[in-house]
């Protein structure tokens, strides 16, 4: 039981901009939102993912503006290696302190307005790692800027979700087996 806890926090949705709400991932900027989207084209097809990338290559990330103002104002997207001491639960106060981000750069997608209400970037990883995407909007009146951090994974084996399942089942049977014993004991020392 033990060890199916340990294992847990690092299969968790990671804290941050990106979040599952029903069947697809939002990322959240602020009072904006977009449905977030990233594919794997050449080793993964048409599925879709959020926060772990299981292959390194070509990933398309796409962001669907579901806030109309998201097409009026300029909107960048931006990727770094995740060396916070945060991991998953990384914030923007966490990346700030990293302080100039320029030379942590892997790719960056500077700030443009998409009239079509869609924004679709492509990088190509070569190596797996904690990574962190930044995106960020400005307000459509004043010189307010808002920005989503989401750490996330690349060529994480997937192995990991079928390892959790399989210690906290087998975890589960090893209770239920012992409390079985349990209550026969209990029952034939009172017999």
């Amino acid at each position: 039981m033990v060890i199916s806890l340990l294992l847990l926090p690092s299969l968790l949705p990671a804290a941050g901009g990106v979040v599952m709400e029903g069947e697809q991932c939002t990322m959240h900027i602020d009072f904006y939102s977009a449905r977030f989207t990233a594919y794997q084209p050449n080793t993964q097809g048409n599925e879709e993912f959020c926060e772990e990338l299981p292959d390194t290559g070509l990933t398309v990330f796409v962001l669907d503006y579901l806030h109309p103002s998201l097409k009026l104002v300029p909107v960048d997207f931006r990727i770094i290696h995740n060396t916070t001491d945060q991991g998953p639960f990384a914030l923007w106060d966490d990346v700030a302190k990293l302080g100039d981000l320029q030379p942590l750069t892997l790719f960056y997608q500077g700030p443009a307005i998409e009239g079509d209400a869609s924004l679709q970037l492509e990088y190509e990883f070569s190596e797996p790692g904690a990574y962190i995407g930044i995106v960020t909007a400005g307000h459509p009146s004043n010189d307010q800027i808002y920005r989503s951090v989401f750490p996330f994974e690349v060529g994480k084996p997937r192995y990991q979700a079928a390892l959790l399942a399989l210690v906290i089942l087998g975890s589960l049977a090893l209770y239920g087996w012992r409390r079985q014993v349990g209550i026969r004991r209990t029952e034939s020392s009172s017999a």
